[in-house]
């Protein structure tokens, strides 16, 4: 694949940024004459940078086996949320970075071509997309995510993430009342109006008793495949076989190299 290495100054986030983009190679490009590349937004945890998918997992092997894009941005400690003390990540994921992307990679600007994933914060923030922006993503994939976030303030929390959140939200009730609830979210929308959603988590991660309720309530709701896997932990081997299986689940052309 071709591996691209940006590196931008971002209006909404008023700092230089970086994203990795991977690309088909150029022949499978050609052969597919201009045709838009899906693109797979694939969003990093907590204490990940946007280089850690091609550091610790095998993506780039895996992606290579179809005809898709892979965009990997950095959004620091943020969920993914325009945050009451700092830097307006939700509308830089959601708006800045794919409207500059799709200006500079033939991207698909269509629904259907364009999806979002992620680990942990990453995966929350991938359904955050979807379920927040329903007609911009044709799927999404959560993978050991906190989909129960809003009460984590009610729980025993280590005092840096109780920092984090109310730096993000400001206090319990900007969680609850704001758009980083997935439950309000959830529960707002219509499901013939959702995208294809698919989650996963480990039955030993500590967020899977999280993933456990949000499916209880929303999983028939919105036909959601939901991959409980024994044993597993909060671990990149876990992702790395996860997010191949979840390129194997969207809607992706396979390629067929002579070269």
């Amino acid at each position: 694949m071709i591996w691209n290495d940006l590196h931008f100054f971002s209006e909404a986030l008023g700092i230089q940024t970086a994203a990795y983009v991977l690309l088909p190679d150029a022949e499978v490009m050609l052969a597919h004459a201009g045709e838009p590349l899906p693109t797979m937004y694939l969003l990093h945890g907590l204490s990940d940078d946007h280089t850690c998918w091609l550091r610790y997992s095998r993506i780039e092997k895996y992606a290579d086996t179809y005809y898709v894009a892979v965009v990997m941005p950095a959004v620091n400690r943020s969920f993914y949320a325009d945050m009451v003390h700092g830097a307006k990540y939700w509308t830089y994921i959601s708006e800045e970075l794919p409207r500059m992307l799709e200006q500079v990679f033939p991207l698909c600007r269509e629904r259907s071509g364009r999806f979002a994933a992620g680990l942990s914060m990453g995966g929350y923030g991938a359904m955050k997309l979807g379920l927040a922006l329903p007609g911009r993503y044709g799927a999404v994939a959560a993978l050991s995510a906190p989909l129960w976030l809003h009460v984590a303030l009610d729980g025993d929390i280590n005092a840096p993430f109780q920092k984090d959140l109310m730096d993000i939200f400001g206090d319990r009730e900007g969680l609850i009342n704001g758009i980083g609830n997935l439950d309000k979210l959830a529960d707002a929308l219509d499901a013939l109006d959702a995208p294809r959603i698919y989650a996963a988590c480990g039955t030993a991660d500590f967020l899977y008793e999280a993933n456990e309720i949000f499916m209880a309530k929303y999983q028939q709701k919105f036909n959601i495949r939901y991959e409980r896997e024994p044993d597993a932990a909060h671990t990149w081997p876990y992702w790395d076989h996860a997010i191949r299986d979840v390129l194997a689940w969207l809607p992706l052309q396979a390629v067929h190299k002579d070269f």
